[in-house]
């Protein structure tokens, strides 16, 4: 009955977040709203919203700035991870469309087992090294849709697209420790809060000009329910977890994808190429034959 309650708790989670990138594609095309205006107001409400929900249950949300060690740790990941994260995949976005960020979102494996293999100077394993290839080779047939005579993107969309599974194996791999002592709700909540005060920070004329398109009920709307939905889907991620593997978790998160791609179809027409639709399909094999040798491994 658990494993069933898991797997439903990742799917509708998969499903959600895969929903939130055609939303954000909708959002970015619609108005003059920027990516960081976008996300600055995403950031400070879902850790805003992480944070009151933990305090309400009777959470010492302030524990992890008592110490200098937790400290600068909490302050990389808000920055560097959840930030990191959230800003490219919007970029990506806004560069080229929600089913292709998504899609580079997958390339984290690679970078995942790139890092650890160097830091442990052993070569991977061949079952890995053949789940990248395969990857690769998605990646290849989704950039250029078959024809070698030049890209189906552009420079900058590939360039955030590379960027968003880069952030991604850095948001997998860096806070193991922090949310083993402190606990993922409460760690998300602070680097969600920490992301949104850097990126206001940066550039704080844009959050007051920003704030003229809450005349438009339409955006305004959209915006909340983007961040309702997604802070849904990273719970939901999270709590499915104690129920079902991370192969398991691995395999039926491509579900964000599709989820992206029938959105997209429906909302606005857009569809990808028949050998990108190839590529987006041998890329998803590819991910999850890493997951399972990945799994093996470690066995």
């Amino acid at each position: 009955m658990n494993r069933l309650k898991g797997i439903a708790m990742i799917v509708s989670g998969a499903m959600l977040w895969g929903a939130t990138g055609p939303m954000m594609e909708w959002i970015l095309s619609s108005s003059e709203m920027t990516v960081s205006f976008m996300l600055t107001l995403r950031l400070l409400l879902a850790g805003t919203f992480l944070l009151v929900l933990l305090k309400v249950q009777g959470k010492q949300i302030s524990r992890p700035w008592r110490q200098k060690v937790w400290m600068r740790q909490l302050f990389i990941f808000g920055v560097f991870g959840m930030l990191g994260v959230q800003y490219t995949f919007a970029a990506a976005i806004d560069t080229s469309n929600a089913v292709i960020a998504t899609l580079f979102q997958f390339l984290a494996p690679i970078f995942i087992i790139i890092f650890v293999t160097w830091s442990q100077r052993t070569w991977p394993p061949i079952a890995q090294v053949i789940g990248m290839f395969v990857t690769m080779v998605g990646l290849f047939f989704l950039l250029t849709n078959g024809s070698l005579s030049g890209f189906a993107l552009s420079k900058i969309a590939v360039f955030w697209g590379i960027a968003v599974g880069f952030a991604f194996s850095f948001y997998t791999l860096y806070p193991g420790r922090l949310m083993q002592e402190w606990g993922v709700l409460l760690i998300v909540g602070w680097a969600m809060i920490i992301g949104g005060v850097t990126l206001f920070l940066l550039n704080p004329l844009n959050l007051l000009k920003g704030s003229l398109l809450f005349a438009d009920w339409g955006i305004t709307g959209m915006l909340l329910l983007v961040t309702i939905v997604g802070t849904v889907a990273f719970i939901l991620f999270l709590g499915s977890m104690k129920y079902i593997t991370a192969v398991e978790t691995s395999i039926l998160s491509s579900f964000e994808p599709l989820t992206a791609m029938v959105v997209s179809i429906f909302w606005f027409g857009s569809i990808l190429g028949m050998w990108q639709l190839i590529g987006a399909i041998v890329m998803l094999v590819g991910v999850t034959w890493l997951s399972i040798a990945g799994s093996k491994a470690k066995a």
